[in-house]
């Protein structure tokens, strides 16, 4: 059986500034332990206008309007650049505005605890229906709206969690249920949001990828949140939700967890199905951490810069049988951080990425680029957690000084040629290497890279069950247009004869002859 191929991916972003405000898990825990808090009065001074996060460089390249390496020639910070002429649509996806996502939220709740006002349905739902993909029959499906009054309502009296756009109330989602706290307001939130921006990208990867949408089997859904109700917490099932909402009704699905190295294990799970035959056509998808908006925004606002964690993230990839033309999913050349190997950094890399490079008799130079945890350092650096790839980047480069791969004069330069800037926005799961495979397909087809690998980490001990650490990696490879592996050993009718023959032998020796 032939290895996975990479098929295409889908990629997009959702301005949420009044959700930093009120739903980041920084700016909630601010209002409960110190709501007069001087950040919380700044906070809303420093949120960037829709048409500054288009415009913003690394969103620029996460919807795939530029290439990774572009960001080069920015002199950072980035946060005061802009791509000039920049659009909402890109070659992987887009970034939508907040109005429109909250529509979408209501779109996909099929237990009606969405509501929205009449005022503001009525002025979202144009928008809708000149939405590429959206179009006139999900505005239809927005309706009337409710009346104010009864938004505040469930708001005060019943628990609902507000909705607010441009800092005015426009909606609610109502608890699903009475005392179930994994079904109250609040999560029900937090779970819509997953579903909604996942299926928005599901649905580009679909159209950028003239993909017909019955031709999948299955489904992995691999973000940090978990649905389900008292009696199974994590139980799910995203996928599924997600695969109904685009219209995959031949698909069936299941929902992969582990923090933020979640979307590189499913990746190697869906390889491992399609190389199986299990399963021809695997979509891994992701939707937004509603928590993790405006993360760093102390740090941000401290030092006068705009929030910078004001965008949701999603991203949806499809896996499918070699075609003979698209990047192969080296499912034999797998990292993993075992439960032996220990925390260091040394130890996590060499696990990563030396254990499977061995595997294939290559070098750590034979990668040409190596997608880490691309996280966005405009973000991080203010925030005092440095450049992530970079230090990434680093670590590798020393593994290879060390294996004699590398002189210690190209240390410098490794990230140079084999890495990337980080431009991902800090969504948990979202930047752990999955952001460059968009960016990897296309580079493959066009004969610039032979050679990828996507890593990813986690962080098991956020749990609370575990203080190990976790990773998983991949190598991607350029198709060589052969879509059938090539037979190991020698062939049954070649055992046969050689057994024919040793029968022979035998037979003459016990003759004497």
């Amino acid at each position: 059986m032939s290895y996975a191929v990479v098929k295409g991916a889908g990629y997009v972003l959702v301005h949420t500034p009044d959700m930093v405000f009120h739903n980041g898990t920084t700016q909630s825990t601010e209002r409960i332990v110190n709501p007069q808090s001087e950040y919380l009065s700044k906070l809303p001074t420093h949120f960037r206008s829709y048409e500054e996060v288009v415009a913003y460089p690394p969103n620029q390249v996460y919807i795939g309007t530029i290439k990774p390496e572009a960001l080069k020639s920015y002199e950072m910070p980035w946060y005061n650049k802009k791509v000039e002429n920049a659009e909402r649509y890109g070659r992987h996806g887009e970034i939508m505005p907040q109005d429109e996502f909250l529509a979408l939220m209501k779109l996909v709740d099929v237990f009606d605890l969405v509501k929205l006002e009449k005022a503001f349905t009525n002025a979202v739902k144009p928008k809708i229906a000149k939405h590429p993909l959206l179009k006139e029959a999900f505005a239809a499906k927005l309706k009337d709206g409710e009346e104010l009054a009864e938004i505040e309502k469930y708001v005060k009296e019943q628990h609902a969690e507000p909705l607010y756009h441009n800092e005015k109330l426009v909606g609610c989602i109502k608890r699903a249920h009475d005392i179930d706290s994994n079904l109250n307001a609040h999560v029900i939130h937090e779970n819509l949001i997953v579903k909604a921006s996942g299926a928005l990208a599901f649905m580009h990867l679909i159209e950028k990828n003239n993909l017909d949408v019955t031709s999948i089997d299955y489904v992995i859904e691999c973000s940090e949140e978990a649905c389900g109700d008292m009696n199974q917490r994590g139980g799910g099932n995203f996928a599924k939700a997600i695969a109904e909402v685009v219209g995959a009704i031949n698909a069936t699905g299941s929902d992969t967890r582990g923090f933020c190295a979640a979307p590189t294990h499913a990746l190697i799970e869906a390889a491992a199905l399609v190389k199986a035959g299990v399963f021809e056509n695997v979509v891994i998808v992701a939707g937004g951490a509603v928590a993790k908006l405006g993360m760093n925004g102390k740090d941000h606002v401290k030092k006068e810069m705009p929030v910078l964690e004001d965008v949701l993230g999603g991203f949806a990839i499809l896996i499918s049988k070699n075609d003979g033309v698209s990047p192969i999913l080296r499912t034999d050349l797998v990292g993993r951080h075992k439960v032996g190997t220990g925390s260091s950094p040394q130890a996590v890399i060499t696990a990563l990425v030396t254990e499977p490079l061995d595997k294939g008799g290559l070098k750590i130079t034979d990668i040409d680029k190596y997608s880490v945890e691309m996280q966005n350092p405009d973000i991080t650096k203010p925030a005092g957690a440095g450049d992530v790839p970079e230090a990434n980047y680093k670590m590798i480069a020393a593994l290879g000084v060390k294996r004699n791969e590398l002189e210690r004069s190209d240390v410098p330069h490794f990230a140079e040629k084999h890495g990337m800037p980080g431009w991902a926005p800090t969504q948990g799961h979202i930047p752990s290497g999955v952001p460059y495979i968009g960016h990897a397909v296309e580079a493959f087809k066009k004969g610039e890279i032979e050679r990828a690998m996507i890593v990813g980490k986690g962080s098991l001990f956020l749990g609370r069950m575990t203080n190990q650490f976790d990773g998983v990696s991949i190598v991607m490879e350029g198709n060589n247009g052969q879509t059938e592996a090539k037979p190991s050993g020698v062939s049954e009718e070649e055992v046969k004869l050689m057994i024919a023959e040793a029968m022979k032998n035998f037979a003459s020796h016990l003759l004497g002859k």
